[in-house]
């Protein structure tokens, strides 16, 4: 144990010494004590840590997790057997959101361990990395687009196309507003964790033990998981829930609730142009 001479503890030592009249020895071991418990676990690094931790890294890791379990049974697991027959581009999708949920995860313990300067010197290269998620989905998204346009299935294509393009609309103003928030730490960490939920998505809707399809309610119950972390903390440490997370839930049952628009007659207006362009010689 460590003794800290400062007037308190001398004040502490004569207090004892006198109204319990104990020995010289015995006073120090005790304002040692009483130093050590008061001044030990507020200067650990280990509590700071944990401190800054807070709720962030768990909820990147729910979402991790959620990404695995929804695509173990179509990709991850014939991947690792040998047996997932996917076109390049496929892969390379794969690849990427991968490594997207491990630099999200990375920045989240970056910032959680108080290495802020290499939180936002690599905060710089992960945004432009966002922009090659978007630019790879949108080649994976062609891909399976145009290979359903191959098979003849020409409205099961349309209809499909509704999805990624979804995606992207709400996903895009999240990352972005991460962006123009990167100097708010209260604003910027909560959009980021939207923006990276948002993602999960397609993970969740092949969860074929929730059901196929998957019904609204257990969808809105798993998918926004990480959000809702988040949210109970905010409650139970500020006793309110940041804006932040109220508006990501409402973007997310909005994503939900606009799906029977990939059957309007102007969405597939819309995919007609790009079904036209596809089949162009």
């Amino acid at each position: 144990m460590v003794m800290i001479h400062d007037e308190g503890n001398v004040a502490f030592l004569r207090t004892v010494r006198g109204t319990l009249r104990l020995s010289k020895q015995e006073a120090k071991l005790m304002s040692r004590a009483a130093v050590s418990v008061r001044a030990f676990p507020r200067s650990s690094a280990a509590w700071r840590v944990s401190r800054r931790l807070g709720i962030f890294l768990p909820a990147a890791f729910v979402g991790a997790v959620l990404a695995i379990v929804g695509f173990w049974e179509r990709y991850f697991r014939p991947l690792l057997s040998g047996m997932a027959h996917q076109p390049t581009i496929i892969h390379i999708h794969a690849a990427v959101m991968v490594t997207w949920l491990v630099l999200f995860m990375t920045q989240v313990w970056f910032a959680a361990s108080g290495r802020i300067r290499l939180h936002i010197r690599l905060g710089r290269w992960v945004m432009g990395y966002a922009i090659v998620v978007v630019i790879v989905g949108l080649l994976a998204t062609a891909e399976a687009f145009a290979a359903r346009l191959a098979a003849g299935y020409i409205f099961g294509a349309q209809h499909f196309l509704f999805g990624p393009v979804r995606d992207l609309v709400f996903f895009v103003p999240f990352l972005a507003a991460g962006w123009i928030y990167r100097r708010r730490p209260e604003i910027h960490k909560r959009t980021m964790l939207v923006a990276a939920t948002i993602l999960v998505l397609p993970a969740v809707s092949r969860m074929a033990f929730l059901g196929v399809p998957v019904p609204l309610w257990k969808f809105m119950l798993v998918w926004p998981l990480p959000v809702y972390l988040a949210m109970v903390h905010d409650f139970r440490t500020k006793r309110m829930v940041h804006p932040v997370y109220v508006l990501g839930i409402a973007a997310m049952l909005t994503m939900r609730l606009v799906l029977p628009l990939n059957r309007s007659p102007a969405w597939h207006a819309f995919a007609a142009h790009i079904t036209a362009f596809f089949q162009k010689p």
